[in-house]
């Protein structure tokens, strides 16, 4: 295990250099084929440092060295948005990395996936503490195959999930087959984000370990904590034992405790979410310091969809607590879970009584999706051009918290009894 942080101060790329050139003292890439697993342009994380450093260290010593990007269930990258990824332009990655490839995970394609096996429905009840029992199918992007070590190289967040993001993470969702992605989250939601966000050890957390242990290659992470615009920490080792250490920092660095909870929450939407499915971490985040009543309202005029990926079902379905589903759940149990997990974490905790939903806050979408169809999807809707948000800054005594570049600080409160 090698490790390097810095909370109050970012790490210089000269500290970061050397922690990959020790890593890979320890790590065995010499005449192998490597894989390195990235995550995608929703998180914030260093990935053009890494990638030049990760090439100069074993780029003439691998026998070959690639690149695969953890989309989940997310758009592919264009080239453009490949080597932006990679902080270059296409002609200068074509010249500098002619050898290095870089994919984009298709989950969207059938022939993708491989089962590495079942975990049981026996070991699932105990995981989940009885509240899911089924067998799970693993499945993950065949493409590892054609590779001998794999490296997750991507940040550590707090997690509306699994809790903290980061490790295994890296293979489900992020290049797994579907099965595990809708189990997951399902069971995330089952629990509720409210209760497993900004949480390390959670059963989530506990059946993507089981999956990964499935994967028979050698596995090893990067796994970083960002924190203004710099590295905080950087810690090198299997996925478990690194993403564990990097959560820690994570908590201490990406959560921030209120005394009292607050009535209006504008979450200022940064363009790294483009659609509403990745910028309902705006919601997410903020929904523990909300109080009984309240309102978060996501601000983002430069999003114009529900999501690129699922937006049709979320049409038919709709934005629901926890319980209109489960009260319901011959309707709705044909769709993806996963989806159905996420309608849920945005509209946010609630009860589902005699045919009543009653959410515990209203979600206001101000951004360029339409009125109508917001109403449609059981969310709140306000012309982005109404807001102004100097207007809205410094009135925290009023109850009104405006939150900018939302989605991956945790907000939670001291005391978290407190939310009338």
């Amino acid at each position: 295990m090698i490790g390097l942080d810095s909370p109050y101060q970012p790490l210089a790329d000269e500290e970061i250099q050397i922690v990959v050139a020790e890593a890979f003292t320890q790590c065995p890439v010499d005449g192998l084929r490597v894989l390195v697993i990235i995550p995608d342009t929703t998180r914030t994380a260093p990935i053009p440092l890494f990638f030049r450093l990760i090439n100069e260290a074993i780029g003439d010593r691998a026998r070959k060295l690639d690149y695969l990007v953890a989309l989940g269930t997310h758009q592919p990258l264009s080239e453009a948005g490949i080597a932006q990824l990679v902080g270059m332009s296409a002609e200068e990655r074509a010249r500098r990395f002619p050898n290095v490839n870089i994919y984009n995970h298709r989950w969207d394609l059938p022939g993708t996936f491989t089962s590495l096996g079942t975990i049981p429905a026996s070991e699932i009840a105990s995981i989940t503490n009885g509240m899911l029992v089924q067998d799970v199918d693993v499945a993950l992007n065949k493409m590892i195959f054609d590779y001998d070590i794999l490296i997750i190289c991507g940040p550590v967040f707090p997690h509306e999930v699994v809790g903290f993001s980061g490790g295994n993470k890296y293979f489900f969702p992020g290049i797994g087959g579907p099965t595990v992605i809708n189990f997951s989250h399902w069971l995330g939601a089952l629990i509720t984000s409210m209760e497993i966000i900004g949480r390390e050890d959670t059963p989530v957390r506990r059946v993507i370990d089981r999956a990964a242990s499935m994967i028979p290659l050698p596995k090893f992470c990067f796994s970083i904590v960002v924190h203004d615009d710099g590295v905080a920490g950087v810690y090198f080792g299997t996925p478990e034992e690194s993403q564990r250490l990097a959560a820690e920092l994570a908590a201490d660095l990406h959560i921030t405790y209120v005394d009292r909870p607050y009535r209006r929450v504008l979450s200022i939407i940064p363009p790294m979410y483009d659609d509403l499915w990745t910028a309902a971490k705006g919601m997410y985040k903020t929904e523990p310091v909300i109080a009984d009543g309240g309102e978060v309202i996501i601000y983002a005029p430069h999003i114009h969809e529900i999501s690129y990926t699922h937006g049709k079902i979320l049409d038919e379905i709709g934005y629901h607590v926890r319980d209109y589903f489960t009260k319901q759940w011959d309707r709705f149990k044909g769709y993806p879970w996963g989806v159905l997990a996420h309608s849920t974490h945005l509209r946010g905790i609630g009860t589902y009584e005699n045919g009543v939903e009653r959410p515990r806050i209203q979600v206001t979408l101000a951004t360029g999706i339409p009125e109508e169809r917001c109403k449609r999807v059981n969310l709140g809707y306000m012309d982005p051009a109404s807001i102004r948000i100097s207007e809205w800054e410094g009135r925290e005594d009023e109850g009104i918290l405006v939150v900018h570049k939302a989605g991956e600080t945790l907000y939670r409160l001291k005391d978290e009894s407190k939310h009338t």
